[in-house]
């Protein structure tokens, strides 16, 4: 671990940089090995994951497919974690100013505008709707009239309780986070053994209804398949619905106060909680489905299927807290960083993070979830730029700096475009852009048999995909040293 000394963090706070994106001194690193255990094993159990493992029955995955699916993507993920994370351990810097020594001072716009705006915005906005969907049903086990309040309202393709339902998760959601990082660390904290409770209860009534674990492992979905393909895009889906905090984790490892405490504790957190998400997601989608007929796998309607109002209700706001939690630190956190560092004159990370939610919704976020087939064609589009700017990052950390930065290089001066003449690391901007095109075609040309195995697989193939280019394209880069940017004079 790289400990930054006050002295130059003073030194790049005077350049006008805000305190949320400026290395993290010691005092301030206060994550230990546990905090990076638990900050994802609530999350874990989103309904946003659930209507992701639905899918893979709807596609014709068994049971045991769909539990090596769930496991293989939480070892990805951990890997991604541990890889992309080591760098902001080590030196105490986030996302946003990481990127700019992978693409350069105003390169790194790019990425932080894909991750920040764009995945950040439209995760919010979808997550919250989901969420909002299911609080319809919990009002309903209250108050049997809600969902028959103003009839034939209609705002944008939206209902009247359902807007109800919406605003008042998206407060819940963005009052949360708005309470700060000390009460966030808590809420991961304790919200978790809350969340492991309820959720292995529904568990077993769902295999009790089954019959056992017999009936629920000899399910066969209606239309199975043994294909390859299809086994590696419900990886890669799964896998792209944690790509974001892949690709940002180091907001949450330069909090570490140790280099191993994130390299520890985060695969230790996502492998155990997979394993019973895994089984848990199995035990309700199947056994509420060969039970009750449940249509599409619908992960609400299967619990809805318990019938004790209390149970659903307390079930169904667990299943929120789990979701909150991950749209809290995978998605407003990023979304307010990435925004304080483009623009640290008109943002902070709150106001930001507010904003966040504001065009979450402007976008209608509950034309996006209709049905499995929009579902995946979302995930083909986020996979297609997490994977290529997952790629760059390892790629130029890694094999292009060997795990070496140079902090004055990153926080510079205003007008001064650091190793890159131009400010733009062209390399890494153009393979982005070609790896981004290449992945996301196949969604467009699916006759082309290659283009469309890529986009099935669009995370894994477009890191592999910009990896590959990058680690062949990146010794063409020309950085200048501090010295060189001030006298002009190139050094022997």
């Amino acid at each position: 671990m790289e400990q930054v000394n006050n002295r130059s963090i003073e030194e790049f706070k005077s350049y006008g940089y805000a305190e949320d994106i400026l290395p993290k001194s010691p005092e301030k690193r206060d994550w230990s090995t546990f905090n990076y255990i638990t900050v994802w094993m609530g999350a874990v159990h989103n309904l946003m994951s659930y209507m992701t493992v639905a899918g893979f029955f709807v596609l014709g995955l068994s049971v045991p497919q769909v539990l090596w699916a769930v496991m293989t993507a939480a070892i990805i993920v951990s890997v991604g974690y541990v890889l992309n994370g080591y760098a902001g351990s080590k030196y105490g810097i986030g996302y946003s100013m990481l990127l700019r020594s992978s693409f350069g001072v105003k390169g790194s716009v790019i990425p932080a505008l894909c991750r920040g705006l764009i995945a950040g915005v439209v995760f919010f906005g979808t997550k919250t709707i989901i969420g909002a969907q299911s609080f319809n049903v919990i009002f309903t086990k209250i108050f049997p009239g809600y969902m028959d309040m103003v009839p034939g309202f209609n705002f944008l393709g939206l209902d009247f309780p359902t807007m109800i339902s919406y605003i008042i998760l998206w407060v819940i959601t963005v009052g949360l986070f708005l309470g700060g990082m000390k009460i966030l660390s808590v809420f991961s904290k304790w919200s978790s053994p809350i969340i492991y409770i309820f959720i292995v209860g529904a568990a077993i009534w769902a295999i009790s209804v089954a019959g056992g674990f017999g009936p629920i492992f000899d399910y066969t979905p209606a239309n199975p398949t043994s294909s390859p393909l299809v086994f590696i895009a419900c990886v890669s889906a799964l896998v792209s619905n944690w790509g974001g905090p892949i690709v940002n984790i180091s907001d949450l490892t330069q909090r570490a106060k140790t280099d191993k405490a994130p390299m520890i504790g985060l695969p230790l957190g996502m492998i155990a909680s997979y394993i019973l998400f895994g089984i848990t997601c199995v035990a309700l989608l199947v056994g509420t489905q060969i039970a009750f007929g449940i249509e599409g796998f619908n992960i609400v309607a299967a619990i809805d299927q318990i019938g004790n109002p209390f149970i659903v209700i307390v079930l169904l706001l667990t299943l929120n807290i789990a979701s909150t939690s991950y749209v809290v630190f995978g998605n407003l956190l990023p979304s307010g960083l990435q925004m304080t560092a483009l623009l640290p004159k008109v943002f902070n990370v709150k106001t930001a993070a507010i904003l966040t939610a504001i065009i979450g919704t402007a976008i209608l976020p509950w034309k996006l979830v209709n049905g499995t087939q929009a579902l995946y064609l979302f995930y083909s589009f986020i996979g297609s730029m997490y994977g290529p700017i997952t790629g760059i990052m390892l790629t130029s950390f890694f094999l292009e700096r060997k795990r070496m930065l140079n902090l004055s290089a990153i926080y510079l001066k205003q007008g001064d475009n650091g190793e890159h003449k131009s400010g733009y690391n062209v390399i890494a901007c153009t393979v982005f852009i070609i790896s981004f095109l290449i992945v996301l075609s196949g969604a467009f040309f699916k006759d082309v048999a290659v283009l469309a195995a890529i986009s099935k697989s669009a995370f894994l193939s477009g890191l592999i995909i910009s990896g590959v280019l990058y680690g062949i394209f990146y010794r063409f880069n020309n950085h200048t040293t501090v010295q060189e940017r001030e006298t002009g004079v190139k050094a022997s």
